[in-house]
């Protein structure tokens, strides 16, 4: 992300409101592996490793909103870290989530442990499932894609929601968070959260931290 960008984003904040106060080393920190992005532009793009890692992120918070146990919120962080990691490019491309679930399942063993998860085989499924169908509306889910939701809805409803919410990374107003088609409640707290997540990791990726250590500064200065 450019400087003049990300001054206008952080010169547009949503209203405030309060979150619970977190305390930082609570929350997961989830940062892909470039090598599992389809090429190392992609690692680096809009949909890359910021925007997935920012997703773990408010999938853990979303996660203790719903008062998910530690292995659906381990699934869940998993599946946002790694949803779009099979994007051939930054447009529509409705089959990134299929291939994503498919890479997922043919991986999961080595990117658990790179992520430090514990994931039990059923919920490797229904992560998946999550990811497999995150991308597309659900009034245009196939039969394919509706037996994949109904093996996962809590973690595909939560995923979206947390993709939706670090739409705040992009420069039209137009494309920032709109709730209307989600199927879970989304705090009031969550959205300048978000928005500040974005602001924090970015203008941190800008200075020249890493994008683990970008992310975890914006987890540490917002939940101080």
């Amino acid at each position: 992300m450019d400087a003049a960008t990300l001054d206008w984003i952080a010169g547009n904040p949503p209203p405030a409101a309060d979150l619970p106060p977190l305390p930082a080393d609570d929350i997961a920190v989830l940062v892909p592996d470039p090598a599992w992005f389809t090429r190392p532009e992609q690692a680096e793009g809009l949909h890359g490793i910021s925007h997935c890692a920012r997703t773990s992120v408010l999938a853990f918070l979303l996660a203790r909103v719903h008062d998910l146990d530690g292995p659906h919120t381990a699934a869940l962080c998993t599946a946002a870290a790694l949803h779009d990691c099979r994007r051939h490019n930054d447009r529509t491309d409705p089959d990134h989530g299929r291939r994503g679930a498919d890479w997922f399942a043919e991986h999961a063993e080595d990117v658990l442990a790179v992520l430090g998860q514990d994931v039990p085989l059923a919920l490797r499924e229904e992560a998946a499932s999550a990811i497999a169908v995150h991308n597309l509306p659900y009034d245009a889910f196939g039969p394919a894609q509706h037996t994949a939701y109904q093996r996962a809805p809590h973690l595909t409803d939560l995923l979206k929601a947390a993709d939706c919410l670090d739409r705040y990374r992009l420069p039209l107003k137009r494309w920032w968070p709109d709730f209307t088609h989600l199927r879970v409640t989304v705090p009031d707290g969550m959205l300048p959260f978000a928005h500040s997540l974005v602001v924090h990791s970015e203008r941190a990726r800008l200075h020249g931290a890493g994008h683990r250590d970008a992310l975890t500064h914006a987890v540490t200065t917002l939940t101080r």
